[in-house]
């Protein structure tokens, strides 16, 4: 319980960034005292940039991907590879694949994966718009870049089902060992998969 001698001001703010993910009491009490004591110019940028992050912001009718123009610029552009689409759960997923500089198609972003001890089932995710983005034709390939797990898994099963017998190629990230890793410190469904996964040299 926050005590009284805090202003109301303030116990809001606290409160505010105690709602973010992996923020705790602690964590928002800290920020938001540091916001108290740092000049006027640093708490007008945030609350600028947290109404913006609202009003300037949108998801593109494509991919589902948060942008500011509709269509999003990798939607738009006419040197990637409209044919090929990259299945992932999140924006950021988005934002690490274009990390690596090594795709060049088009994403489709599902705002999660299936869950439902969360209560996320399929009809809460962009699964339905895959599969009518898929019959307008134009799709040669799907890749599913959902995250390893059990979730990941039940939701790349789910769109296997959903677009198979489409005439579309459907494939799945590798997974296995990460670079600079030692295989006796690999978990065993990590070390099982990277055997499937082999590939020929």
């Amino acid at each position: 319980m926050i005590s009284k001698a805090i202003p109301e001001p303030v116990i809001r703010l606290i409160e505010a960034f105690s709602r973010l993910p992996g923020v705790g009491p602690k964590t928002a009490a800290r920020l938001t005292f540091y916001l108290l004591r740092s000049g006027d110019n640093l708490a007008v940028d945030l609350s600028e940039a947290l109404a913006n992050l609202k009003s300037q912001t949108q998801f593109c009718s494509k991919c589902f991907n948060i942008t500011v123009d509709d269509p999003c610029p990798i939607c738009s552009d006419s040197q990637r590879d409209q044919h090929t689409v990259a299945v992932v759960e999140e924006p950021l997923d988005v934002v690490a694949i274009e990390r690596t500089g090594s795709f060049r198609g088009v994403y489709h972003v599902l705002h999660g994966a299936i869950s439902p001890i969360n209560g996320i089932m399929p009809e809460h995710l962009k699964i339905r718009e895959l599969v009518n983005r898929i019959s307008d034709g134009g799709i040669t390939e799907v890749i599913i870049a959902t995250n390893p797990g059990l979730e990941g898994d039940a939701t790349a099963m789910t769109i296997q089902k959903e677009i198979v017998g489409k005439g579309i190629k459907m494939t799945r990230l590798a997974r296995g060992l990460p670079v600079g890793s030692d295989i006796e410190y690999a978990d065993s469904v990590t070390l099982a998969r990277a055997l499937q996964g082999r590939s020929e040299l």
